[in-house]
């Protein structure tokens, strides 16, 4: 046992199982992954070891003084990257990707919600590294081991390569598609571990950079063939219905459809949305798409019914590309086009990336009168931000398109005692409560502010468009709002939690639920052919939720996806309406539509194509 214990090899053996037998504890009590056999947990078991294998290993090759030194920073450094994905997951029920150095402008908007989900037990991620700091103190004999020669050098790497080996055959046979499809985080991770991820994200970030300096215009053309061919034509009773209109869309922060129509303690969570879309057209399958970019992964997407990317923000990654977007394509038509949204104009790199989107007036915070009294949380409260922005939004040449975001209703979904409107004590989750008195303020602030539009005259000329951008209740408490809803937890009801409201209001119009099924990717066609404006031969990978031949599919940015009949989630088909597992070739014919949209908006991110876009080039080729 001694001989074990000082063998040449007990530098890098003991840092290497504190560190395996640590990330394996955070698969098992941080993540949510999905294991459906013995194989893939064996694959997760083992995954950490050949990226340990190969960061200590280079300590082989480190003079003997300094060799601890290198040892105690990796270990550190491994350590905190890991915990790093634990935080960030507990919020974003994702892992970091490395496009998130482009946004540092948000970590500080985002401190209040990332604090909310840092625990004093979380120093069990450290406490190996305080256990391996003593271990090279007190028993340093054990790190002091010198004379390796390059056949043992040649044994450990054929040792490592054989781990690699071993790790990569399995996963490939489990999921042969697994680097064509590195829009699923989950998967790569279960099968390659968070460290080899982090390595694999470096390699795909250098990939993407390349894009934009090799694509050509000829690099559009099957893609731009894919979307005519699957174009699909307005329904003629409601093409134009808003012809001339003003525009007003609302982003309902965090605002997810299943508050609708539900009652706490005898009393509605949104009495006004409730009574709205009784005269509105209330779409009831209707989901968000976002990734890592929130809430501008909601406007980016709904501007220019693009996907947002699958790792990082394109408002911060890509804010200088060219686009086709609603604003740009509004104000070609005439319309005035500005944002409204009471945070500083960096904060999601708005300023830059509205240049781009076509927006003609930005109304950020040094627009408002803010205070102590009206702000709370992330800033501005929704009743003086909607109060405040009439004012703004009398100023507008019309017919214009404006975009409001609301700001109350954000995780860690912070209320003044004044501005709570309904006992919402009904769950053991101090965050579900409070999400829930939230949104019934931010259902007070829309009722006001109809009225206000009512007053100053703007309610008649204007269509108003209100969806969720995102959502709200984070995966920690998902298994409690699954008792709320009444519903067995599983990745099916987790599905069913990303729909948001889509409320079109149009007043004169008599209201009409509509259950399409469909997603914010799918809001420019149906605004711009609402108020008669054609898109087709647009990039649109979108289509109207009005038309009659609308595919009833939502497509989300981790290879999810929702169809009328069917529900596609971790590796499962279910059956929508009773979340029934049934076999995985019903889910089949879809799998190549959602790896193909993705892809190629990809591309056209990536390689900020629609500079080449000219629609009579791409008829001339394509005929």
């Amino acid at each position: 046992m001694k001989q074990v214990l000082e063998s040449k090899y007990t530098p890098l053996i003991i840092p290497i199982v504190l560190l395996w037998v640590k990330t394996y504890i955070a698969y098992k009590v941080a993540f949510d992954i999905t294991i459906e056999n013995g194989l893939q947990e064996f694959i997760l078991f083992i995954n950490p070891l050949p990226f340990l294998f190969i960061v200590f290993g280079i300590a082989l090759f480190v003079k003997e003084k300094r060799r601890n030194l290198y040892i105690l920073i990796s270990h550190l450094l491994i350590s905190i990257l890991l915990y790093s994905n634990v935080v960030f997951y507990r919020f974003f029920s994702d892992f970091i990707t490395l496009p998130l150095i482009y946004q540092p402008g948000n970590f500080k908007g985002l401190d209040e919600s990332f604090w909310a989900e840092i625990f004093l037990f979380d120093i069990f991620y450290f406490v190996d590294f305080f256990i391996l700091a003593y271990l090279m103190w007190k028993k340093h004999h054990l790190f002091n081991i010198s004379g390796i020669s390059n056949l043992q050098r040649k044994v450990y790497f054929l040792m490592t390569a054989g781990l690699i080996f071993i790790n990569l055959g399995i996963s490939h046979l489990q999921s042969p598609d697994l680097f064509d499809r590195n829009f699923d985080r989950e998967q790569l991770v279960k099968n390659i571990g968070p460290y080899n991820y982090a390595l694999y994200d470096f390699y795909l970030q250098t990939k993407t950079s390349a894009q934009k300096v090799f694509a050509e215009d000829n690099d559009l053309i099957d893609i731009k063939h894919y979307i005519d061919s699957h174009f699909v034509k307005p329904n003629p009773d409601y093409f134009g219905i808003a012809k001339d209109r003003n525009v007003i869309v609302i982003s309902l922060e965090s605002t997810q459809n299943f508050v609708i129509n539900r009652t706490v303690n005898g009393k509605e969570i949104t009495p006004f949305l409730n009574d709205l879309i009784e005269e509105s057209y209330y779409f009831n399958n209707f989901y968000h798409q976002t990734g890592q970019g929130k809430t501008s992964d909601s406007e980016f997407i709904v501007d220019n019914s693009l996907y947002g990317l699958g790792r990082g923000a394109v408002f911060f990654t890509h804010p200088k590309n060219e686009y086709m977007a609603t604003p740009e394509i509004l104000a070609n038509h005439g319309y005035t086009t500005a944002s409204f949204h009471a945070n500083t104009k960096v904060f999601w790199n708005r300023d830059e990336m509205y240049q781009s989107l076509g927006y003609d007036r930005f109304y950020h915070l040094d627009y408002y009168d803010v205070t102590d009294d009206n702000s709370i949380g992330w800033g501005l409260k929704d009743i003086p931000f909607f109060e405040q922005s009439v004012s703004l939004l009398k100023e507008l040449p019309q017919p214009f398109y404006a975009k409001l975001i609301t700001l109350t209703n954000h995780h860690p979904f912070v209320l003044d005692e004044s501005d709570t409107f309904i006992d919402t004590n009904v769950t053991e989750s101090a965050t579900l409560n409070q999400y829930l008195a939230t949104v019934r303020y931010e259902d007070e602030a829309l009722r006001l502010f109809f009225e206000q539009l009512k007053e100053e005259g703007l309610y008649d000329q204007s269509i108003i468009v209100i969806y969720g951008d995102h959502n709200g209740i984070i995966e920690k408490d998902f298994e409690v709002l699954s008792d709320f809803l009444g519903k067995e937890y599983n990745a099916h009801t987790v599905v069913e939690m990303q729909q948001v409201p889509l409320i079109i209001h149009i007043p004169g119009q008599e209201g009409k639920t509509i259950s399409t099924v469909g997603g914010q990717i799918d809001l420019k066609p149906t605004i711009l052919h609402l108020l008669g404006i054609e898109t087709e031969g647009q990039l649109n990978f979108g289509h109207d939720l009005f038309s009659l031949d609308h595919p009833n599919l939502a497509i989300f940015r981790d290879g999810r996806f929702v169809t009328d009949q069917y529900i596609f989630a971790e590796n499962t088909c279910y059956v929508k309406d009773s979340g029934k597992i049934i076999d995985g070739s019903y889910c089949e014919h879809y799998h190549d539509i959602v790896t193909k949209e993705l892809n190629y908006s990809d591309q056209i991110i990536y390689g900020d194509l629609i500079r080449f876009y000219h629609k009579d080039l791409y008829d001339i080729k394509k005929e």
